[in-house]
């Protein structure tokens, strides 16, 4: 790194904190402007609203638009040193192209790095703190909806169906419990009734029938009550909106393979988060360098030229996200595919505009 990295990357990083402050300022502006109502009607202090919801919105709000306001801020830095014949004079001086964008990728590694690092652990902790404000003060969450022949695996052997359900006072009918080993069903537990216990933190069963299986042999036994102690608390059987961006990485991670060993269907939003805090930080790179790429050449138009392209590449990368997403969640698409899509279509266009760049 020499000295005019070290200035490019001062400007880099600079240009981009004082961007991300002004987005911020804004994005918490707007959103006073919605909730005060709410706070008002809660008799809330300016001080509890940021420690109880501020706190977790900022991070929510910077990490959804960092791509794309770094993007925006490469553009805007850049065509201002392309304007000035700064980067002319780079060049002319005997420095490649490739070399002129040095900077550019230890800025890009950088931010990307602290976007992967916040996506996977800061994010997901500042998310619930939000939704947690948010579902007691904003928006009330409605009674979860009952539930009907749901049938799951607990563990390795054991099947459970609920024949009715009800998450709101965590009791239903129709209980079945079974252990199967290879094919063949060895234990088999029915209750007309089934309600959690909270205190004993199990499960209370009544009107309960009880068949043990042994190669040709066969007990049976009944009784009016009993309980028994299942991996199922009544909290997992609730859907919760959003539920996947309040997981940290490691969470997600025993969720997915829990949910995956239950046999639970819908998996795909869960795996495109997962895939999308490491794509997004990929992005990041992806971004800057065709900012810097486009923004380096200098034009009769200036920074408004460069700037209105940047916003069109913005806009067809949000698209391009959300129909993979879509494609993902509702139309089989591997998850993994849908949230690299945008960085394969993007890197491409990286390359072509690098090979199309003047020298």
């Amino acid at each position: 790194m020499k000295k005019i990295d070290w200035y490019i990357l001062r400007k880099f990083i600079g240009t981009f904190v004082y961007s991300l402050m002004i987005l911020l300022v804004i994005s918490v502006v707007i959103d006073i402007t919605e909730k005060i109502d709410d706070f008002l009607e809660h008799n809330l202090s300016i001080g509890f609203v940021f420690m109880h919801y501020y706190i977790g919105f900022i991070p929510h709000i910077a990490a959804l638009l960092f791509p794309l306001f770094i993007f925006i801020s490469v553009i805007f830095f850049t065509s201002k040193l392309a304007y000035k014949t700064e980067i002319v004079a780079i060049l002319s001086a005997g420095v490649s192209f490739r070399r002129f964008l040095r900077p550019y990728w230890v800025g890009a590694i950088l931010f990307a790095s602290i976007l992967w690092a916040a996506n996977r652990w800061v994010v997901p902790a500042a998310n619930r703190i939000r939704t947690t404000f948010e579902n007691k003060y904003v928006s009330a969450p409605k009674d979860a909806e009952t539930m009907k022949d749901r049938t799951m695996r607990v563990d390795s052997l054991t099947y459970i169906t609920f024949g009715f359900y009800d998450p709101n006072y965590k009791n239903g009918s129709n209980f079945v419990m079974k252990r199967i080993k290879g094919q063949q069903v060895i234990y088999s537990l029915k209750a007309d009734r089934f309600s959690w216990d909270s205190v004993g933190r199990k499960w209370k069963l009544d009107f309960v029938t009880v068949r043990t299986i042994s190669g040709m042999k066969e007990t049976l036994h009944t009784r009016n009550d009993t309980t028994v102690k299942i991996p199922l608390h009544p909290a997992e059987l609730i859907e919760e909106k959003n539920k996947e961006q309040a997981m940290t990485t490691p969470e997600l991670n025993r969720y997915l393979a829990r949910e995956e060993l239950r046999g639970a269907e819908g998996l795909n939003v869960y795996y495109v988060e997962k895939h999308r805090r490491t794509s997004a930080a990929v992005a990041v790179i992806i971004l800057v360098l065709i900012g810097a790429i486009i923004s380096s050449k200098k034009v009769r138009g200036g920074s408004g030229l460069h700037l209105a392209l940047g916003i069109v590449i913005s806009a067809l990368y949000i698209l391009f996200m959300q129909f993979s997403t879509v494609f993902a969640t509702k139309a089989d698409l591997n998850p993994l595919l849908a949230a690299w899509i945008p960085n394969f279509v993007f890197a491409g266009l990286a390359l072509y505009l690098y090979f199309r760049a003047p020298k």
